[in-house]
């Protein structure tokens, strides 16, 4: 059988980096082969290179048979290869159909003939069992009918070969199996289709066979069912991984976190936070699950101080802390693990040692005036450099070119460094790889058993029914539901998440 994609001694080089180092590769047609590896492993440089917005240093292409040169996204499309991304590309305003056939338009004479549009696309639907409907805005279609259009922009475009990029990374457990559903039909239809994620239950579900990268290079391929998913974690790190966290009991103290019939709205007026009210002991991670979008940016800026409260309280140790600024909330022992490490974060062209001393520079062992303690400073950070194992060449590397895990560390030895009572982490292993995620874990395991109230808010289910004591879910503006992990299936938490069935507090 002819292989839908060959790759030979694929090479890739950035300064000084070899993102693809010698990668040798075959797709079979008509298989859903997975791609795994940690963050810089060269997962997505290779398949930029099939997609065609790089160009291989050295190495052969080969699809469906025939030597190719992919040298632009056009002639990816061409070639009937088809890039699924991670963030979605759309249109809000536009409708579904507006959307799939955007740069692909059919035309009568002059005019875009989307009545004949309209009949391919509802036949691709019909095809592959897509329930969608094409005249909807996207702004007013769920997250996982948003990926559905996305797919179906590819096949609109004639694409038999698929490249999914984390396409489980925002959906529901519902929306995993709807979408695994559609991959599968798509499979069964002839399509071939690559598979990239860091969720390894998901790969040994879905996947006919696994590949594995690391540090650029190709360390061996796996059929599920024939290895564990331990064994395949060691296979990405080089090194055994913990995969299932060990909890601790606990006897949760005083209330250091309080929020009560909180309510924000945007800029625009529209409410945002819809009467939120919950409470975070000292000694527990209360965790928030929910889809992306539905308040949880708003509900962590709300407490650091980022965002105006239009009403409600928030409490930290039963001190009213509306109004106060964000250094005046950090000063009453909150750190603040922001969810974009880049944006809120870093300060990504300063050097490593100025991002750890960041917020508190003019603290007295940091300053005096009108000096900055520089020994002080950088004798800190190489400390905080050891104590959490940060791989640095120097404190005065600009923290940019760290990996988003070291970036990370950065961030928490800062953030974990003053004793805080009360930590808000959004998204703490967003775009992590286990290692790092591994690592993060561990630290706040470690904060909630030294008696911290931990709100942790992450998009990502397992985390949040893996570290929590307790759960809510977030839907709309409001939390819906409230449980201990264990107590509900997880396809439960998946309805709560999309928004049904009705309320559900723990001890109703």
């Amino acid at each position: 059988m002819i292989n839908a994609v060959e790759v030979k001694n694929i090479t890739k080089r950035f300064p000084g980096v070899t993102a693809n180092d010698r990668i040798n590769l075959e797709i079979k047609r008509g298989e859903i082969h997975a791609i795994v590896g940690e963050n810089g492993a060269g997962k997505s440089t290779l398949m930029k290179i099939l997609s065609g917005l790089y160009q291989p240093d050295e190495g052969e292409i080969y699809i469906f048979g025939k030597k190719a040169v992919i040298s632009s996204p056009v002639k990816a499309i061409e070639m009937k290869i088809g890039m699924v991304h991670q963030h979605f590309m759309l249109i809000p305003r536009f409708t579904v159909l507006e959307n799939i056939i955007l740069g692909s338009e059919i035309r009568a004479g002059i005019s875009i003939d989307n009545k004949k549009a309209k009949k391919i696309v509802e036949d691709l639907c019909s095809m592959y069992n897509f329930s969608i409907n094409l005249d909807s805005r996207v702004e007013n279609i769920s997250i996982g009918q948003a990926q559905r259009v996305e797919i179906l922009k590819v096949l609109f475009r004639g694409a038999d070969i698929l490249v999914l990029d984390e396409p489980t990374a925002v959906l529901a457990p519902q929306e995993v199996k709807e979408l695994f559903l559609n991959l599968r039909r798509l499979k069964q239809e002839g399509k071939t289709i690559v598979f990239i994620s860091h969720k390894l239950d998901e790969v040994l579900d879905i996947a006919d066979r696994i590949t594995v990268l690391r540090r650029g290079r190709v360390v061996g391929s796996a059929v599920p069912g024939e290895i564990t998913k331990e064994q395949l974690a060691r296979m990405m790190v080089g090194k055994p991984v913990l995969i299932d966290l060990k909890k601790r009991e606990t006897d949760p103290g005083e209330v250091l976190l309080s929020v009560k019939n909180l309510r924000v709205k945007d800029p625009g007026g529209k409410s945002v936070l819809n009467g939120i009210s919950f409470e975070v002991k000292g000694g527990e991670i209360f965790g928030i699950a929910g889809i992306e979008g539905n308040g949880q940016k708003e509900l962590a800026e709300a407490i650091i101080g980022l965002v105006n409260i239009d009403s409600g309280s928030i409490k930290i140790r039963n001190i009213d802390i509306k109004g106060l600024s964000v250094n005046q909330i950090r000063k009453m022992k909150v750190a603040y693990i922001p969810e974009d490490r880049h944006k809120n974060g870093l300060v990504l062209p300063m050097k490593v040692w100025e991002n750890e001393i960041m917020g508190f520079q003019r603290d007295d062992k940091f300053y005096k005036k009108p000096l900055l303690k520089l020994k002080s400073a950088q004798d800190f950070t190489r400390s905080k450099i050891r104590e959490y194992s940060i791989s640095v060449s120097s404190i005065n590397q600009a923290v940019e070119d760290l990996s988003g895990g070291n970036q990370q560390k950065v961030i928490l030895a800062r953030e974990l460094s003053e004793n805080p009572d009360v930590i808000i982490a959004s998204q703490p292993t967003r775009g992590l790889d286990i290692g790092a995620t591994e690592f993060v874990h561990e630290q706040l395991l470690k904060k909630r058993d030294e008696g911290k109230a931990i709100l942790l808010i992450s998009a990502d289910l397992e985390e949040v029914l893996a570290l929590s004591d307790r759960v809510g879910v977030m839907y709309n503006g409001s939390i819906i539901a409230e449980f201990k992990p264990g107590e509900i299936t997880l396809e439960d938490v998946g309805i709560y998440m999309l928004g049904g069935p009705e309320k559900k507090v723990s001890g109703e």
